[in-house]
């Protein structure tokens, strides 16, 4: 660029070369190239921004401390950034997550943008980023009240993923309630079951993980602005807090809330960690679901081939007709990647030193990226994968009739060593579990037929979950 493309404005350092049609100012000029590397600042981190910096202003007019003709200033121009669309607004706001880790380049990226969109607006009124959008605030205390906010924000959009993923597996359930196959401990052949029985858990795991993220989530409404620099609140005004708690709890349909411990808000992130222990056990779920299911599905001819995956794409570049079961490898790498976030954060968590922890941003980014990515993956799996599954019920009477592990229906009759000794017979001479068990004349086959109820075995009566 030709120096006539830039302008020069200077900060508590000095002079900075910015690009003239820039609407940022010298601090994120700097950040820019300061930390050139990684992931930019997720936009849903700089649209929370612009919700709590319009909050503020308004709580900030309405408690006297901030002039009415400024604060509509500030307000008409966060209200023109929101209603960017997502490319648009980027434009603005090019900073990365790997910078200072409170925050304060990003938060200052906004006061700038949002300072110097308001003067364009309305020029002469010489609105500053430090002095009046960020008016009673700190880096300290916004950029951690921005996390909170979009990671329910987050949970908001997983959360639905979740409870789709149930109803496409509940119905298999009820298809498959009465479809019996193999039960497998241990990786091996163990007493009956029903297809629908197996699906019951995988719903009921997925249901108990829903519940513990919605329980846990209420304790990210709490909000640590109004702690400023350290968490004694010094420059904010009276009042200004409590207001900025509910103009944002109308944003969002949740109870946020600022009657919170401001020096705990500061250097802990206890519930950025807590809740996304409870993200970890979903993909700890969604992991043996997915593997559970690529397992059943393999073959077609030299696997289990128990289920019928949808074919998506070719399976293969080389080998003709082949189906591989992509939406199950996708959400089993998508664990991966979480189980990744999780050690993230948990050491991130951990570095409060005195007053502030300084990893806020990797932190939440991690956070952001396992809630993205499990949603994704969920919805994928359910519409991809569980909607066009089915059973192949041949192959499943098939291991069934050659299953060994039924002779423990007549271990109540005969006895248990009588009955491991039936197994062993059939196993080692290679014949059927009936023929060894006539063979041993302790069962007749009128017996034998009245007690090897496959069925029966699964007590499906018993088990039927409550929808």
């Amino acid at each position: 660029m030709s120096e006539a493309e830039y302008r020069i404005e200077s900060d508590t350092i000095g002079p900075v070369k910015i690009p003239q049609d820039a609407l940022w100012g010298p601090q994120t000029e700097r950040s820019r190239h300061n930390f050139p590397s990684g992931e930019l600042m997720p936009l849903a981190i700089i649209r929370a921004f612009l919700n709590l910096k319009k909050a503020a202003v308004e709580s900030n007019v309405e408690v006297g401390d901030e002039p009415k003709e400024k604060g509509e200033a500030i307000e008409e121009a966060i209200n023109q950034l929101l209603a960017l669309n997502d490319t648009d607004l980027r434009k603005d706001f090019p900073l990365h997550v790997l910078q200072t880790g409170s925050g304060t380049q990003s938060n200052m990226n906004v006061n700038e943008v949002v300072a110097n969109l308001a003067n364009k607006l309305h020029p002469g009124l010489n609105i500053l980023p430090n002095d009046d959008v960020n008016r009673g605030q700190s880096s300290n205390d916004t950029f951690p009240t921005a996390m909170n906010i979009v990671a329910v924000e987050a949970l908001d959009k997983l959360e639905p993923a979740v409870q789709h993923l149930i109803a496409e597996l509940k119905i298999k359930q009820d298809k498959y309630w009465q479809t019996v196959k193999v039960g497998r401990t241990h990786l091996q052949d163990a007493t009956p079951i029903t297809f629908g029985q197996e699906v019951s858990g995988y719903i009921s795991a997925l249901k108990h993980d829903l519940t513990y993220i919605q329980k846990l989530k209420p304790t990210l409404y709490e909000l640590a602005i109004g702690g400023t620099a350290v968490g004694t609140g010094l420059n904010a005004a009276a009042g200004m807090t409590e207001k900025i708690a509910t103009k944002l709890s109308k944003i969002y349909g949740h109870e946020f809330k600022v009657e919170t411990n401001k020096f705990w808000g500061l250097a802990h992130h206890s519930g950025i960690a807590v809740v996304h222990g409870a993200l970890k056990t979903l993909a700890d779920d969604m992991f043996k679901i997915a593997q559970d299911i690529r397992f059943l599905a393999s073959g077609p001819r030299a696997g289990y081939h128990e289920l019928n995956i949808p074919a998506n794409e070719p399976g293969s570049s080389i080998m003709p007709g082949k189906v591989n079961p992509t939406q199950a490898e996708a959400v089993t790498m998508a664990a991966a990647k979480v189980f990744g976030n999780d050690t993230t954060i948990t050491f991130t968590a951990a570095q409060g030193n005195f007053e502030m922890n300084v990893y806020k941003t990797v932190m939440i980014a991690a956070f952001l990226d396992s809630c993205d990515i499990l949603t994704g993956t969920i919805t994928g799996f359910a519409d991809k994968m569980i909607a066009g599954l089915t059973v192949n019920s041949e192959k499943m009477d098939e291991l069934l009739e050659n299953s060994l592990m039924t002779v423990t229906a007549l271990s109540p009759h005969i006895g248990y060593h009588a009955a491991a000794k039936i197994a062993q017979t059939a196993d080692q001479e290679g014949i059927t579990l009936k023929e060894a068990t006539l063979k041993s004349g302790k069962v007749s086959e009128k017996q034998y037929d009245e007690w090897m109820d496959y069925m029966q075995m699964t007590n499906i009566d018993r088990t039927k979950p409550e929808d």
